[in-house]
């Protein structure tokens, strides 16, 4: 029996061979692990390179509007472009792409569509960095403080927008102020009664805002 059974050296050649041939397979998986590293890498700066949108994922962009294009992985495309007064933006390989009237999500879809002719498999992240346009303010008119236009922001309330304007006029009939909104083209008035919600504290008044509302304080009747 001791016959077939390796000696002390037998046992220490075949251990050897073990970690040369384990040794080996880790050393072949090494190189593509490596070459994983850059691309994760970049996608990693990528991610962080792109700002948090300042405005809600529904935001209508508007002329004016400066667009903040990603494209990943190709940043001779990624870019930052105004919306022309005709709505519409240029960037590299995209040209005359009709923005207004669009949410960023739509038009990256878009731009995704046209970038696919050059690129394989486009990425495209756009960020309303400077949202100016009409879209993006709620004007408050009749009697308050000062009717002004004022720029909306996400979560936007009635009250916030009366403290904006410095709140009720003197003659202000706030009970019947309203909210005019268009919804599919349509235009639709909201009722809001501003007197009870800045003197009596009826929270439940306080309606939330979209960009493009008008805020309407009618005077009171004498």
């Amino acid at each position: 029996m001791r016959r077939g059974l390796p000696g002390r050296s037998g046992v220490a050649q075949w251990l050897l061979a073990s970690l040369l041939v384990a040794a080996s397979a880790q050393a072949a998986d090494a190189p593509a692990s490596a070459a994983d590293v850059p691309a994760l890498a970049a996608d990693a700066s990528e991610s962080a390179a792109v700002p948090k949108s300042t405005t809600s994922p529904d935001y209508i962009i508007g002329p004016g509007d400066t667009l903040q294009v990603f494209v990943w992985r190709n940043p001779e495309l990624t870019t930052t472009v105004p919306v022309r007064p005709d709505g519409k933006i240029t960037t590299p390989l995209v040209q005359d792409m009709i923005a207004v009237g669009k949410t960023s999500s739509q038009l990256a879809k878009d731009m995704e569509k046209v970038l696919g002719e050059y690129i394989r498999s486009p990425q495209v992240n756009i960020i309303v960095s400077n949202p100016v346009s009409t879209f993006s303010q709620v004007r408050v008119i009749g009697q308050v403080g000062q009717p002004q236009a004022v720029p909306y922001r996400e979560g936007m309330t009635v009250l916030d927008a009366i403290l904006a304007v410095g709140g009720l006029g003197e003659f202000a009939s706030g009970n019947r102020a309203k909210i005019v909104r268009k919804e599919d083209g349509k235009e639709r008035q909201i009722r809001v009664r501003l007197d009870d919600l800045v003197n009596k504290g009826r929270m439940d008044q306080n309606l939330p805002l979209r960009p493009g509302d008008v805020l309407v304080v009618p005077q009171s009747f004498f």
